[in-house]
């Protein structure tokens, strides 16, 4: 499994490549938690969202035959957005898989960065098979949305900088999708500090890891239906899976009226633009889902930015 070290790694190949986000507070926020609560602010990050973080990581640390021959993944947006800018930057092709129902913001901000699109039906076909084939007929280097060490290496930086900003932490909240970012800052938190409580949310609709926590195994459910489209994942990552079962230390879950409550706190209050699946963590807290156990000082990640002016305002009214 991916360890601090290889999150350090990643923070340096970041370096003055990706933007080092803020720490968020809000006196609102904390009287209405009871807890001092810091907000890592990913929807501010290039791309707007934390996968930048993963799929430059990613790219920077490839053999460079490897990455020359371009690279390929599947996404609904925000990895897809990423692993374009990264390859951009890198002056590599990139082709990507996208689900026909992906956000139009998404799809061309995509494409903006200079990415081949491939459409696919998600509720119809297998995303990884697809990948698979795609990847092996063009030559292409995969790099997973999720399952892929140097991903959740490169994750795991949104907090370490939390960390380094805010001061230690009780607990940490990270939403989760396929769980390459909660693998990530699970083992910076925890390596930083081992008593650190990692708490990871999910859709309620979409609650796959904390079924297979209950289980002890990895659980297949349908796939989710919630406006949280960055976290319509039905199983956990084969990779990231692992990293969950030892080092996350609950799962909570935050239904789509509590997620679009916590855009419209997050808009009036802290006048941060967020899209549903950034903000399902901070929607589980304010709901009171979150068993805090007396944690004082509890950082959230707010992971993505990327909703268009017209569904923005459509989900709060």
């Amino acid at each position: 499994m991916i360890s601090l070290d290889d999150v350090r790694r990643a923070a340096r190949r970041l370096d003055g490549v990706a933007h080092r986000t803020p720490a968020v507070r809000s006196r609102t926020l904390d009287e209405r938690v009871g807890a001092r609560v810091v907000l890592k602010a990913e929807n501010l990050q290039r791309v707007g969202a934390f996968k930048f973080r993963g799929a430059y990581n990613a790219v920077a640390a490839m053999d460079p035959k490897q990455r020359a021959r371009g690279v390929v993944t599947a996404s609904s947006g925000n990895h897809a957005q990423a692993l374009a800018l990264a390859a951009r930057l890198h002056d590599v092709p990139a082709l990507i898989l996208m689900p026909g129902d992906a956000p139009g913001s998404k799809v061309q901000a995509t494409i903006g960065y200079g990415a081949e699109i491939v459409p696919f039906d998600r509720y119809a076909e297998d995303r990884e098979e697809l990948l698979a084939a795609l990847a092996a007929e063009r030559g292409m280097t995969p790099v997973h949305p999720y399952d892929d060490d140097r991903v959740m290496a490169g994750q795991g930086t949104a907090a370490l900088e939390l960390i380094e900003d805010a001061g230690p932490l009780d607990a940490l909240l990270v939403c989760i999708g396929g769980g390459g970012l909660i693998a990530g800052c699970a083992t910076a938190a925890k390596g930083l500090d081992d008593g650190t409580r990692v708490v990871g949310v999910e859709p309620e609709a979409g609650d796959d890891v904390r079924r297979s926590l209950a289980a002890g195994d990895r659980v297949r459910i349908a796939v989710p239906d919630t406006i949280a489209d960055g976290q319509q994942i039905p199983v956990p990552g084969e990779r990231t899976w692992p990293v969950i079962r030892e080092r996350v230390d609950a799962v909570a879950v935050a239904s789509d009226a509590e997620i679009v409550a916590a855009m419209r706190f997050l808009f009036e209050r802290c006048k941060l633009v967020v899209e549903p699946s950034g903000a399902c963590a901070l929607a589980a807290l304010l709901a009171g889902r979150v068993e805090l156990d007396g944690a004082q000082r509890i950082g959230v990640t707010l992971s993505g930015g990327n909703v268009d002016a017209a569904r923005f305002a459509r989900l709060l009214s």
